[in-house]
């Protein structure tokens, strides 16, 4: 007899009219796709596709999604987790998109305090004899207070500058050398993935959308005028086969990067709208680069800077992102050598502790979907109208803008660099009617799906119910936000003044005990949720044993996981429902087979079918961490031989790794041409 914790479990390919144990289920929404008309569509399970899910089924119009790999796969999970406005936009005076995002941010403080949470951010400031240049000085500060009345304001937090000795307090390893003082400003930090999977759940379970992962379009329906009318869908969850044909008055392409091969489908042709670039991120223990709260540091002899953001549940910190343009597969971004030792590099320059691969625990390639210039549009496919400017318009830059853009290795002139690309979006309509948006950045998921959703309702005209004109999305609270009552004011940092709420406010599982800090983790990823979480805990004490030592991720969250966040596959659990992947690569690869063991009697695949599943994901880490140029497990074969099954593919992590040399820091010059003098930041968004 299996223990009461999987006792009453069905299959995710249950025949109809079995008992679901949860409406966020694939076959009973794929059922539904089959069965039922919708006026909207979603293709893609990222961000953008999931916030206009939202808006779309909140608006009262009938709606489905599907995503032909996991939820959040691309590069919705592989960004920099920052819910931000991007100080550097203002360098290229685009005080609009700064306004914009900043605004959404505030919005996600507000709907999903669990989720998202303030983050304070240092940034450094180096000179000569104890002084740093008046320049330098008046372009952070410029900067600084441009962004606060921008909008930076609404967080509740001015920035301030700090002395030195507050600036080691935070970054005890940064070089004394030249550190003069620094400056601590406000943004806000989420997990990309849990986000993009909580506005999946608001729309499913507050609102009735038919979501499913593992479900590619393969063609577009017409009707008799030549206007698409639905898709043929195929199943491709692992053991599935067949196609199923949904039926949708409007179609919303919303892949991403991707975007520009659902067009081909549409149009016939393959446009280059959008130009995808690559960006790198690396985890490394706070033991080797300690800091208790996010920093901004320059990269020698490049004009771009990098972020050190601690994980707000654990020992350890990552670093991010490089910025490069990708011709590659889309599928497969990979992490190169020369990118991890970009990373290391710039932290050299600036840190008395040198990094190298060795400390590397974890690694993560995205593509951001950046707007192609010039912009491929055709007279039949206009975009949607613009967003009303801030008050004040944007018709010039300030004049203290201005002179800040004029600092010393510092360009406001666009180039070839794929940092120079704009992060807006962009709403488009094809001659058959499909509805694409792309671009944009994570912060501003919402706006985009507001504006796409939008031209939808305009599209299906008295088709639309009463009121869909309405966007209800910028007040709607997301599933596992606390009450509104509850709330009260914007959540303190993460670190070092607070993790969330206080244990009162957290959940209390009768029978569960938990230390306080993993509980109030749990509450970051599953809010009011929590208690549901555990309570297949009680009595098992142990599901409370984490899945990978030393992260804080619980036995208890594969089964949730499973049963109702859609998890399909062992690397939908280790990469995306938890973040173990990319933060201890090698102690997840060891721990797939307990994952696959945990998942089997809930998702109904045949035992051996996931222990396969295990390998082929141990397998994958093993070969990402070797294009890295970092050492996988012990005993995993060379990358020659990685993809086939080993007896070792769950073995124990290695814990020693061969000696590599440290990446050259070069010189730090603060002020010089080609240095990014004043350290404005981009993130992977």
């Amino acid at each position: 007899m299996p223990p009461l914790w999987q006792a009453g479990v069905v299959s995710s390919d249950a025949p109809p009219g079995a008992t679901s144990p949860t409406p966020f289920d694939r076959a009973r929404a794929l059922r539904r796709m089959t069965d039922e008309t919708f006026d909207v569509l979603v293709i893609g399970g990222g961000i953008t596709g999931a916030g206009v899910a939202l808006d779309a089924a909140a608006r009262g119009l009938r709606t489905a999604l599907v995503e032909r790999h996991d939820f959040a796969s691309g590069t919705s999970s592989a960004s920099s987790k920052l819910v931000h406005g991007g100080i550097r936009y203002l360098q290229q005076g685009d005080v609009r998109l700064v306004y914009e995002a900043l605004h959404e941010r505030q919005r996600l403080l507000r709907n999903a305090p669990h989720l998202v949470q303030l983050l304070p951010f240092l940034i450094p400031l180096f000179g000569r004899d104890g002084v740093v240049g008046a320049g330098v000085a008046r372009a952070y500060a410029t900067a600084l207070w441009l962004y606060d009345l921008t909008g930076g304001w609404r967080i509740g937090r001015w920035h301030r500058r700090v002395d030195r000795e507050e600036v080691l307090a935070h970054f005890p390893t940064l070089r004394t050398d030249r550190l003069v003082a620094g400056f601590v400003y406000f943004d806000a930090q989420a997990d990309d993935a849990r986000l993009t999977l909580a506005v999946l759940r608001t729309a499913a379970l507050d609102f009735g959308a038919a979501v499913a992962n593992y479900a590619e379009v393969v063609s577009l329906r017409r009707d008799g005028d030549g206007m698409t009318t639905g898709a043929t869908v195929r199943r491709c969850a692992p053991g599935e086969s067949g196609e199923i044909q949904i039926r949708a008055r409007v179609v919303v392409n919303a892949t991403g990067v991707w975007s520009d091969d659902v067009r081909a489908l549409d149009e016939g042709t393959h446009l280059r709208t959008t130009r995808p670039a690559k960006g790198v991120h690396v985890t490394v223990p706070a033991s080797r680069l300690p800091a208790d709260i996010a920093a901004v540091v320059p990269v020698a002899g490049d004009r771009r800077s990098i972020f050190i953001v601690p994980w707000p549940d654990g020992d350890d910190v990552y670093v991010g992102t490089t910025d490069t343009a990708w011709d590659g597969s889309l599928d497969e971004p990979a992490c190169t050598p020369d990118d991890v030792a970009y990373l290391l590099g710039a932290i050299n320059a600036v840190a008395t502790v040198p990094l190298s691969s060795a400390d590397v625990t974890g690694v993560w390639a995205g593509l951001r979907p950046l707007l192609a210039p010039p912009p491929s549009l055709s007279a039949t496919q206009p975009a949607t109208p613009a967003s009303p400017p801030p008050p004040g318009g944007t018709r010039r830059p300030l004049a203290s803008l201005a002179r800040w853009r004029r600092q010393p290795g510092l360009s406001s002139e666009p180039g070839d660099r794929t940092a120079d690309l704009s992060r807006r979006h962009r709403v488009l309509v094809s001659p058959s009617g499909v509805v694409t948006v792309t671009g944009g950045k994570l912060t501003t998921y919402r706006l985009m799906a507001e504006e796409t959703v939008d031209v939808a309702v305009r599209r299906l005209g008295t088709l639309a119910p009463p009121g869909a004109t309405h966007c209800p999305t910028r007040h709607l609270a997301l599933h596992g936000a606390p009450p509104a009552s509850a709330r009260g004011k914007l959540a303190a940092p993460r670190k070092p003044t607070g993790t969330g709420p206080e244990p009162a406010d957290a959940a209390c599982t009768p029978d569960v005990h938990l230390d306080d800090t993993v509980r109030q983790a749990l509450w970051a990823r599953h809010g009011t949720e929590t208690d549901a979480v555990l309570a297949p805990a009680i009595g098992h004490p142990e599901l409370l044993q984490p899945i990978v030592p030393g992260l804080p991720y619980l036995r208890a969250e594969v089964l949730w996981a499973a049963r109702h966040e859609m998890a399909v596959t062992v690397d939908d659990v280790l990469s995306r429902r938890t973040r173990a992947t990319l933060r201890d690569s090698r102690a997840a690869a060891a721990a797939a087979g307990e994952v696959a063991d945990l998942l089997a009697p809930i998702i109904g695949r045949p035992g051996g079918s996931l222990a396969d599943d295990a390998r082929a994901y141990a397998a994958t880490v093993d070969e990402q961490l070797a294009r890295a140029g970092l050492a996988p497990r012990a005993g995993v074969p060379e990358p020659s031989a990685i993809g086939t099954p080993e007896p070792d593919a769950t073995g124990t992590p290695e814990t020693t790794t061969p000696e590599t040399t440290t990446p050259e820091t070069g010189t730090f010059e603060t002020g010089t041409p080609g240095t990014d003098a004043t350290g404005v930041p981009e993130t992977q968004q």
